[in-house]
């Protein structure tokens, strides 16, 4: 087992995501709790996983006026999951407010706050055409990163393709997490910026976020045994 791959519980209920960890052998790994999961099932879900020693990733990506988001954090907060996000889209003074609620809410516990640069199902037709936001992909995430860190942010969510140059920006320290992670011969679905583990972990990314490649796997546990495998041999390569 590894604490850099978070297993995606992209399932509507506990019943079916609790049955697949325990089918799948995968209680104790970190996991990725959505908005899906979180709505249907509230706070209940995240003390069922903690009593199974899971990290949890809480990817609620909320985005609204600051104090609203403030607010929720401090509810939040008393969760002590390892990792909660917001859009970066908010911009810098929700962001800070962010921050601020998740450390007066709860200072005796480190929650990170992560934000969210550009989604990878997101490419640069739709940044351009439908955002209305101008420059090429890879410049306004760096810059999304930039302003998140200044303002407290602990890391963001990106695509592999851009890790690095955030890196590069922000400093090794800043956290990198990177969706759309597919293993050798997986279906790419609806993410346009996909790539392997190992090549993640290549081009800057902390941790990685797989979904469907495990848990629609034929045998799941050893999906996840190799995504762990491949992420491990590329420290060596």
């Amino acid at each position: 087992m590894t604490e850099s791959i978070y297993l995606a519980l992209d399932f509507p209920s506990w019943q079916e995501a609790g049955r697949f960890l325990e089918e799948s052998d995968l209680y104790g790994v970190p996991v990725k709790v959505g908005m899906e999961l979180y709505y249907r099932e509230g706070l209940g879900i995240i003390e069922k996983l903690k009593q199974n020693n899971h990290k949890i990733f809480l990817d609620l990506k909320l985005h609204d006026i600051p104090t609203t988001v403030m607010r929720a954090m401090k509810v939040l907060s008393s969760l002590e999951v390892d990792m909660v996000n917001v859009h970066a889209l908010g911009g810098s003074e929700m962001i800070q407010r962010a921050k601020e609620g998740l450390v007066n809410g709860n200072p005796n516990f480190d929650t990170k706050l992560i934000a969210v640069t550009v989604l990878t199902s997101m490419d640069q037709k739709v940044l351009n055409g439908e955002l209305g936001i101008p420059g090429n992909l890879l410049d306004t995430t760096v810059s999304f990163s930039s302003f998140a860190k200044e303002v407290g942010a602990d890391g963001v969510v990106c695509s592999v393709h851009e890790a690095k140059q955030i890196k590069t920006a922000c400093g090794e320290n800043f956290i990198t997490i990177t969706p759309g992670i597919r293993l050798v011969d997986s279906n790419v679905n609806d993410q346009k910026r996909v790539a392997t583990p190992g090549f993640a972990r290549n081009n800057g990314a902390d941790y990685l976020v797989i979904g469907r490649s495990i848990t629609q796997a034929e045998n799941p546990r050893r999906a996840y045994e190799q995504a762990v495998a491949e992420w491990e041999e590329s420290k060596c390569n």
